[in-house]
């Protein structure tokens, strides 16, 4: 009997597939151990899955900086091949932070995307997304932001879609929950999200939020100290890589480009002692 009814088996097979940018690939849950040095919410999702009902197979085609148009044309064709019951979809946060983005085009473009991952007959999981509170210049974005979040809530009801809310998640207004460069999620919201998903999949799991103790206060020369940290850090070199033309992603590959089958116990790290084509 399947763990949820919202995961039927496909001719017998139980695949999840995980497609779109840093979001899914894992960036912010460094694990050195794995394929491209991050875990994330995706593969913690894949490993609950097998853990509830062994013999569940994972894909993770999610590479970061990609846009929607290279996830469509990457991504699309060889995860509808893999014949999967579950497919989970973030895609259009870096088209949104690009300078002359047409937000109706590409909500257009996602929601064929999403008709054709519909249309295959898997489970198919949406998010909106997060306002992340970066910086004053980024608030430029929220209108976008907002046009973004109401198109997925449209078109995740439009086609059948399973809906992950994520810009309803207080949790998240946190620093705590996001790495160093303020915009992706800490393996502490990693795990958060993976148990938010697993949650509207009605997939059993024992993850809990972080208990933390309040946040410090900090005082202003620690805020100008890290402002400058993160300038310098994360700022300064995305302005360049945006002046030269190249993304963190250009050199990688998908870090689970072919289904495995998930391991019920230890999780993806048991495969890496093996002959395992990543």
């Amino acid at each position: 009997m399947d763990i949820s009814p919202l995961l039927p088996e496909r001719e017998g097979r139980r695949v999840f597939v995980a497609l779109g940018d840093s979001f899914t690939e894992g960036v912010g849950d460094r694990d050195e151990r794995l394929p491209n040095g991050v875990r994330g919410w995706a593969d913690r999702v894949a490993e609950k899955l097998a853990k509830a009902e062994p013999g569940w197979e994972y894909a993770n085609l999610a590479i970061r900086s990609k846009r929607l148009r290279h996830i469509i044309s990457e991504q699309l064709a060889p995860a509808l091949a893999m014949k999967p019951a579950l497919i989970t979809l973030y895609a259009g946060g870096n088209d949104i932070l690009d300078i002359g983005t047409d937000m109706a085009a590409l909500m257009d473009e996602y929601e064929s995307l999403v008709a054709q991952l519909a249309g295959s007959g898997a489970t198919v999981v949406l998010f909106t997304g997060f306002d992340v509170k970066v910086s004053a210049v980024l608030e430029l974005l929220k209108k976008r932001n907002t046009v973004y979040n109401q198109r997925v809530r449209e078109i995740a009801a439009k086609h059948g879609a399973v809906l992950v809310d994520y810009w309803c998640l207080d949790a998240f207004h946190d620093r705590r929950m996001w790495d160093s460069d303020r915009l992706h999620m800490s393996k502490a919201g990693h795990k958060y999200l993976a148990g938010q998903v697993l949650d509207q999949l009605g997939v059993p799991h024992k993850i809990r939020p972080k208990d933390w103790d309040p946040p410090v206060r900090l005082s202003l020369r620690e805020w100008e100290q890290r402002q400058r940290r993160w300038v310098n850090d994360w700022v300064l070199p995305l302005f360049g890589r945006k002046i030269r033309g190249v993304t963190l992603g250009d050199t990688l590959a998908p870090r689970w480009p072919e289904p495995v089958k998930v391991p019920r116990k230890r999780g993806l790290k048991k495969l890496m002692g093996r002959d395992v084509k990543l």
